[in-house]
């Protein structure tokens, strides 16, 4: 599979979870959006985009379990999680609770918002070796009176686990606590039905794991929570009227949600009309068999280097999809980092937490044994 993507093929490439790999036809599914565009922007964009992302939104509604209209499209997952965040009303001395597992970016955002709210931001630990049964009853027991939002990773960054969000939302709903998912990692690499997992908001990206191209993630809203939503950047579906200038309403959707979220001035919507695309390339090539080749891979690495190091692995087999943290000596990071790509061209990071190194290996479709042996012969991991 490899020659149906546009990689260097003197890379080893490890590091699908950091901004993914797109295949070659949904490279050019995504140039036939652009050149439709510039064949005439006005009749593409004001009069044709509302209808044709609303077609690209039902295919991936119907790929994620979930309805279009409560789906919008977005840049990435960080981009959804700022929607939220600034979005839900928080007062002083509310708190917004999460894990010690998350994405700083996101970290950073939800830190913003509660300082400039004098709410607060609490982290509950969540120890390793991971242990998914315990997880929900921890972060349920640290709820307090003051708790407004559960905010966590459906798979962390770092050290890639799993974590049993449906059972979080549905514990979570029972005490009034709102929640959001930050599924960057999950679509593509897990099975998915957002309407089974039932968060208040859930964020994902499609260039990742789905193999979408850059810049295509989706912000999911229950419809209780269109209204509450704010874009980013105020535009038309704010607007009482259209200023004089006609032809807007073609492009604003037709709910607030839409109207609001949709449209924020001239932007490439390419990314997103290939999304159906890449479903579609995934669905052709049996990926469920594909995940579940590439987990057998992982695994190789996985127990290969923890056997040579004499290091625990931080979880279960499934707890891990895809991409899997694998332990090694504590060591400098970036170090390690740049032997890898300078001495054997892995591409791969390497990550902490609590005090463990890990290479954080991503096996995608178009991953062989053979890459998996270039990284077990490295040098920098004798």
């Amino acid at each position: 599979m490899r020659d149906q993507f546009l990689l260097d093929p003197a890379l080893a490439f490890l590091n699908h979870g950091s901004f993914g790999a797109c295949p070659r036809e949904v490279f050019e599914a995504q140039q036939h959006w652009q050149l439709e565009m510039e064949r005439n922007p006005v009749e593409f964009l004001g009069r044709r985009s509302a209808k044709l992302l609303f077609e690209s939104r039902r295919a991936l509604g119907a790929y994620l379990g979930a309805d279009a209209d409560h789906l919008i499209y977005i840049p990435n997952s960080t981009t959804g999680v700022n929607i939220v965040a600034n979005s839900f009303a928080l007062s002083a001395g509310d708190e917004v609770l999460t894990t010690d597992l998350e994405y700083g970016a996101c970290d950073a955002t939800w830190e913003r918002v509660c300082a400039q709210r004098g709410a607060h931001y609490r982290h509950v630990e969540i120890p390793l070796p991971y242990e998914r049964e315990r997880v929900a009853p921890r972060l349920m027991a640290a709820v307090t009176p003051h708790t407004r939002m559960i905010y966590l990773s459906h798979i962390t960054s770092t050290t890639a686990l799993i974590l049993p969000v449906a059972d979080i939302c549905k514990a979570a709903r029972a005490r009034g606590i709102t929640t959001l998912i930050d599924g960057a990692h999950a679509p593509g690499q897990i099975e998915l039905d957002l309407a089974a997992i039932g968060a208040d908001f859930y964020v994902g990206n499609c260039h990742k794991w789905l193999c979408a191209p850059k810049g295509a993630g989706f912000l999911h809203a229950r419809p209780e929570h269109h209204d509450m939503l704010d874009a980013t950047v105020i535009s038309w579906g704010y607007a009482a009227g259209t200023g004089g200038h006609t032809g807007f309403e073609a492009y604003l959707g037709r709910s607030a949600f839409e109207r609001k979220l949709q449209w924020q001035g001239t932007r490439d919507i390419a990314a997103w009309l290939a999304v159906p695309a890449a479903i579609e390339f995934q669905a052709r090539h049996d990926w469920p068999a594909v995940r579940a080749r590439c987990h057998g891979l992982a695994r190789h690495a996985h127990d290969a280097l923890a056997h040579r190091h004499a290091l625990a692995p931080i979880a279960r087999d499934d707890d891990w999809a895809q991409m899997v943290a694998i332990p090694v000596p504590a060591q400098d990071t970036e170090a390690l980092r740049q032997r890898l790509f300078d001495e054997s061209a892995i591409e791969v990071p390497v990550t902490s937490h609590a005090g463990h190194v890990f290479v954080r290996i991503s096996i995608q479709g178009y991953n062989t044994m053979e890459d998996v042996e270039r990284l077990l012969a490295a040098p920098a991991l004798a």
